[in-house]
């Protein structure tokens, strides 16, 4: 039926880059201490507030997306076959979409309530994540938008279970940053892909502003400054211990192959498949591994 269209429309399985983060982020305010005493959040409700805010918050932003880059998709051989452009779903059906589940996040923060900071925030927020769709037509710094964007999600699930501002908000913060680096790293490694197309268009994104080789050596200083954050964690935060630096040598290990695999030969145009299984397959890895990492090292 047509309804499972829209699945394939916002990718719902690259949820899997920013939700683990969530929730390793939620697990560990969580299991700090407050003057003394475990909070008493999180409750139940507010673990099914921070999944719910995750999917809702990313089928909006990914539909606005689609229809925000109908016409650059229309004109790209790689993307052209995208629902819109391809006639499987009309522009003003993502639209409802888009408006059906940016509702659906805004009354998602009502289940955290006492916590009204989260309710307050989400509108501005949303703003903010569809915002991104339009920064490749100003800004190189495009790449990095989307990194700030996945960056909320660790930084709002903290809030959420530990709606206090004390010292260890710095934790969220570096667990954030390193997310934004890490984002930023691999979405440039993935726009590599349309370097010639992006040119054409006038598109900003660093590849077709500046070039493939550009795009990789940023890449690889924002994945560089990702794990120098990553292992700036269990320094920061005391319920970590060696058992997630050692996950963050993985991590390190991981990355280093993932550059290699997608880095184009000298005279060699990008190949599709070696980044899909960069951006994807490796990257889901990551999240999902470190988020292993952390649980096992909060539970020992």
């Amino acid at each position: 039926m047509k309804y499972f269209e829209y699945f394939g429309l916002v990718r719902f399985s690259h949820t899997l880059f920013a939700m683990p983060f969530a929730l390793l982020s939620g697990l560990m305010g969580m299991c700090l201490k407050f003057n003394g005493e475990v909070l008493l959040y999180p409750r139940v409700w507010d673990w099914f507030g921070i999944l719910f805010c995750m999917v809702f918050v990313r089928n909006a932003a990914m539909g606005f997306n689609r229809y925000a880059d109908k016409e650059i998709d229309a004109c790209n051989p790689r993307t052209r076959s995208r629902h819109i452009p391809s006639g499987i779903l009309s522009p003003s059906s993502v639209l409802i979409f888009v408006t059906i589940n940016s509702v659906c996040f805004v009354l998602s923060t009502l289940l955290f309530l006492p916590n009204f900071f989260p309710l307050l925030i989400s509108i501005p927020l949303l703003l903010f994540v569809f915002g991104y769709s339009y920064a490749k037509r100003w800004t190189v710094a495009v790449h990095f938008w989307l990194g700030i964007v996945l960056m909320c999600a660790p930084i709002g699930a903290w809030i959420v279970v530990r709606p206090v501002f004390d010292s260890f908000i710095i934790v969220p913060l570096i667990l954030g940053s390193a997310v934004m680096f890490w984002t930023t790293g691999f979405d440039l490694i993935y726009a590599c892909q349309d370097e010639k197309i992006d040119a054409a268009q006038g598109l900003y994104s660093i590849a077709g502003k500046y070039g493939i080789k550009t795009a990789f050596v940023i890449a690889r200083l924002c994945h560089l400054l990702a794990v120098i954050l990553f292992a700036l964690l269990p320094i920061l935060y005391p319920m970590f211990s060696l058992i997630f630096e050692l996950g963050v040598i993985i991590v390190t290990i991981i990355l280093i192959a993932e550059h290699i695999i997608a880095t184009p030969q000298k005279g060699e145009q990008p190949n599709l498949k070696r980044i899909n299984i960069a951006f994807f397959q490796m990257n889901v890895i990551i999240s999902i591994g470190l988020l292993i990492v952390g649980i096992v090292d909060l539970a020992v």
